[in-house]
């Protein structure tokens, strides 16, 4: 009885911290939507790094103004935006990646953390525009 009540509680406290709303979630005004799947092949010398917990690859030729992927632990990986988000797209707004840090050329100072997507220094609301990664065998699908 008492697993049954903990099983209902649950579920009631999932399907209500979910909502349903369209006007809660914000929107970055400064970032489109762009549909893309991008799928990277980790036997090919071009990927290698992405076979090591720590290593990221950054591509300029997908989503608006590039995507990075970084590998967390060979099983986790995660994959953003690289335009800045917390501006509008211009020429500084491209984010350029050193190590763990994603770095804006405009004249604020942003930088960002390619593991959490968080701003990490300089000013703004807004954190990188996460993809989806999915693994398959030797191959990531990145994806929006």
């Amino acid at each position: 009885m008492i697993q049954k009540l903990c099983s209902l509680l649950m579920l009631f406290l999932v399907f209500n911290s979910c909502s349903t709303n369209a006007e809660d979630r914000i929107d970055n005004p400064n970032l489109i939507n762009v549909s893309f799947r991008l799928n990277l092949d980790l036997n090919l010398p071009e990927y290698n790094s992405l076979n090591f917990p720590g290593n990221s690859y950054s591509t300029y030729n997908t989503g608006i103004n590039g995507v990075v992927v970084y590998n967390i632990n060979n099983t986790q990986f995660t994959a953003f935006e690289l335009s800045d988000p917390n501006h509008p797209l211009s020429d500084c707004s491209t984010l350029r990646v050193q190590g763990v840090i994603a770095k804006c050329d405009c004249n604020d100072g942003n930088s960002y953390n390619i593991l959490t997507g968080e701003l990490t220094n300089g000013s703004g609301q807004y954190t990188m525009k996460p993809y989806r990664v999915s693994k398959n065998g030797n191959t990531l699908e990145v994806f929006n």
